[in-house]
């Protein structure tokens, strides 16, 4: 699974384990070895770019919203993308037209990944009653490789990355994604907290590492000298 480090933000996620194999960390599966992934439910996931380049864009605060409202909070930063930015979003909105079974819902594309929830609508594989995804037995009886959430992302990622190699576009994906099972109404409103808010804090992130690296820069510039 990709290393997005999606425990940090107060949700009933469990925290990703992490193992160093080969003097690399890795991080252990998250996936539900009893769960149908071709079934009714919702699914939330996070894929990267490798080595965590910022392919996709830079998030920036829109011009015309520095002003008043950014003055009361009430502009929000987003990503400027670049080519490959915008074909990443247009054929995650394309999903639906491929997968018809699948509905989307909040998402986001950021510099160097993405966070999706995508919802799972098989009306003949679903507990009518909760709405939930049935456990089935740990023997290899999933859906067809074709109907499942692997399914869906492998054909996402290819699409993206067939567009940048014809069009000579420096792009590649990490190679395995991370996903989670949404199993909760309260669950699903915290990770769409989570995907809305974002590009705020990676816009927040990057702002205290400037100002940390103006005071680094102020403090020693007499060394420099």
């Amino acid at each position: 699974m990709d290393g997005v480090e999606t425990q940090n933000f107060a949700s009933p996620l469990k925290k990703i384990n992490m193992e160093k194999y080969q003097n690399k960390y890795r991080i252990d599966t998250t996936r539900l070895k009893n769960w149908d992934y071709g079934s009714t439910g919702f699914y939330f996931v996070t894929i990267c770019t490798r080595h965590h380049e910022n392919y996709f864009g830079d998030i920036i605060q829109p011009i015309e919203t520095l002003n008043f409202a950014s003055l009361y909070g009430l502009s929000s930063p987003q990503l400027h993308p670049k080519p490959i930015g915008k074909i990443a979003r247009q054929y995650w909105s394309e999903i639906p037209n491929h997968f018809p079974f699948v509905v989307l819902d909040e998402f986001v594309i950021m510099p160097d990944h993405l966070h999706g929830i995508l919802y799972f609508d098989k009306p003949d594989r679903r507990d009518a009653k909760s709405c939930v995804s049935t456990v089935i037995p740990t023997t290899n009886k999933f859906a067809p490789q074709s109907q499942n959430l692997g399914s869906v992302i492998r054909g996402y990622k290819a699409a993206v990355k067939k567009y940048a190699t014809m069009n000579s576009i420096e792009f590649a994906w990490q190679p395995r994604y991370h996903d989670h099972v949404i199993h909760t109404e309260r669950e699903l409103q915290a990770i769409r907290r989570y995907i809305q808010n974002n590009p705020k804090k990676w816009m927040d992130k990057t702002s205290d590492l400037n100002v940390g690296m103006k005071n680094f820069a102020s403090a020693n510039s007499g060394l420099m000298n």
